[in-house]
Parts: structure tokens; sequence; C-alpha cells
């Protein structure tokens, strides 16, 4: 059996109805499992950027990526490894306030995984992890054994590449001088 790789993809695009649905449906007729994704506007106006992993082999991210690369309302789309890029996530936990407050070593928890408490009211704690999927998981873990999470969740990768530009810049900047020479 191939080893399977956790790859990012990304693809940038106009804000365009429906383009997730053709995007996912490439996924689907692989039988291909979305681990995380993340949708929001990108650094270029006007341009919006799909972040999306999935663990496959290199031949299988490489086709997906040209099947979506096809579609008319795609830009372009990338594959990079986690080497790659620099990445996070946002994990927040729900806990009730009592249990929270017995525990005596709640603040050390929180300065161990370096996590921020968001809110606390008479019914519940909310803290906020960012981080690497398993830092968040690994405070989840924790917060599980020693107190119980009442609510849990975890935001898909965001992520930018260790490039100086985004990359649709660089492609965009080449088409406007190829465009430039022909006229």
């Amino acid at each position: 059996m191939k080893d399977k790789t956790l790859y990012t993809i990304t693809i940038f695009s106009e804000n365009t109805v429906g383009l997730l649905s053709q995007v996912t449906s490439v996924f689907v007729r692989r039988q291909l499992n979305i681990e995380s994704l993340s949708v929001s506007a990108s650094a270029l106006e006007g341009i919006h950027k799909f972040t999306i992993t999935i663990f496959c082999e290199p031949e299988i991210v490489e086709k997906i990526v040209l099947q979506i690369d096809k579609r008319v309302d795609v830009l372009k789309a990338y594959y990079n490894t986690n080497e790659q890029l620099i990445f996070q996530e946002i994990a927040l936990y729900k806990i009730a306030t009592p249990l929270f407050l017995k525990i005596k070593s709640a603040e050390d928890l929180i300065r161990k995984f370096n996590a921020r408490i968001l809110e606390i009211n008479e019914v519940c704690v909310v803290i906020e992890k960012t981080g690497h999927y398993e830092e968040t998981q690994s405070l989840f873990d924790e917060l599980s054994k020693t107190i119980g999470v009442l609510q849990f969740i975890r935001s898909g990768r965001v992520a930018i590449t260790k490039s100086k530009n985004e990359r649709l810049s660089d492609l965009l900047a080449h088409l406007d001088r190829k465009h430039k020479k022909e006229n």
C-alpha cells in the first residue's frame, strides 16, 4: 500500500455561487474524504481562496488539482505539503464553569497549552486554542480527561505559502506580461 500524505489544496476563484458544490464533487467521484475546508476572501481584491486538506497519494492529488483547474470559475488551483506552508487552525472548547473552577490546575492548563479564555459566566467557560491539529487535539484530550467538554469545534486549516507572494499573484503578473507582449 502506498503512503498517504496530507496535502493542502488551494483554489483561487471569484465568489461564484455553486462553485463549492462543483469542487466537492471532484472529491466525491474519487471517493476521497475532505479532512478540512475553509473559504475566505484572499489578499487579492475580488478573489476568494478555498483551503482544502486531504490524505492521498501524490499522483491522486495531481489529478484532482488538474480537474479542479479545468472548472470555468476557478482561476487556479495548487497543492502543497506541510513543509511548504505556514498553517494554523482554531478550536473552541465549552466547559461547565463549576467544574472548571473546582480544578486547581485550570490556570496552569490554559498556560501550558497557550490557550485563552474567551468567556466565563456562571454556566460555562469558553476556551480558544490556535495551533496545529495535534495541539488543539491534545488540549481537547486533556480537558476531556480532567473536566469534561460540553462542546467542541475546530475550524478548517488556514494556510499561506512560505513564498513571498501569493502564488496567484505570480501567475497573474506572468499573464499580464504575456498579454502586453502580444499587443
